[in-house]
């Protein structure tokens, strides 16, 4: 799957490249000029994540976690309704594939000591778009809303928790996205890179059996954090 997104990016990448030449010229052919009138549209996006875990604590901890992130991949489609002229309403479901890897220090066995957390998530986040006046062939743009994701990797119904090596997640969480991104209006399609924060509004983490857990019991709150690049073509 790697190997496939990586390969579309380079693929659209020249593509990109042939077409937005004129885009920053002085005086650009203006393209696709009554596209922001449809009153609704649709298109796909590709792109990477970052996810982290913000982790609070319910005393001072004695045995910090330390959260190592890695990049994951995103692919979905986007649905868009026109309010007004400067606001849009999206639906952007997408699938979000990532790792992160979670350190406990205080364990002299590495297979106590570190939780890798594998995570395919579907996201359906409801966002609002609110656009800048349109400059030729650029038109900024910011984008926020909440979002519900589903873990399918959770691991929520498992009977085995940390004492057999099994993280367990909530399968839901909540979410509020924030972020901003630029439409470029190419000659035959309206390209949109963008980066958005999500922030979780709720507790992921389903503790150990045993309450005084090494591995769950001081932990307050596990709530995501991450970084989405995405590259929307419509």
């Amino acid at each position: 799957m790697k190997k496939l997104f990586y390969s579309l990016v380079l693929v659209y990448s020249l593509q990109l490249n042939a077409q937005t030449t004129g885009i920053f010229s002085s005086d650009p052919i203006v393209n696709l000029e009554n596209f922001d009138k449809q009153k609704v549209y649709f298109g796909y996006f590709l792109g990477f994540n970052i996810y982290d875990y913000k982790i609070d604590y319910i005393s001072t901890p004695n045995k910090d976690i330390s959260v190592t992130t890695t990049t994951g991949f995103n692919v979905g489609i986007v649905g868009d309704l026109r309010l007004q002229e400067y606001i849009n309403l999206r639906f952007e479901p997408g699938l979000y594939y990532t790792q992160r890897n979670l350190y406990y220090s205080g364990f002299t066995r590495q297979i106590d000591a570190e939780r890798e957390i594998r995570s395919t998530y579907i996201d359906f986040p409801l966002l609002l778009k609110f656009s800048s006046k349109r400059t030729g062939n650029i038109r900024p743009y910011l984008v926020g809303g909440v979002s519900a994701t589903l873990n399918l990797a959770s691991n929520s119904k498992s009977t085995d928790d940390n004492y057999q090596q099994k993280f367990r997640l909530k399968p839901w969480t909540q979410n509020y996205e924030i972020g901003f991104g630029v439409d470029l209006y190419l000659e035959y399609f309206k390209f949109s890179p963008s980066i958005r924060g999500v922030f979780g509004l709720n507790d992921e983490l389903i503790r150990d059996n045993n309450p005084n857990s090494p591995w769950t019991g001081n932990i307050d709150a596990m709530k995501t954090r991450g970084i989405f690049v995405n590259f929307t073509f419509h």
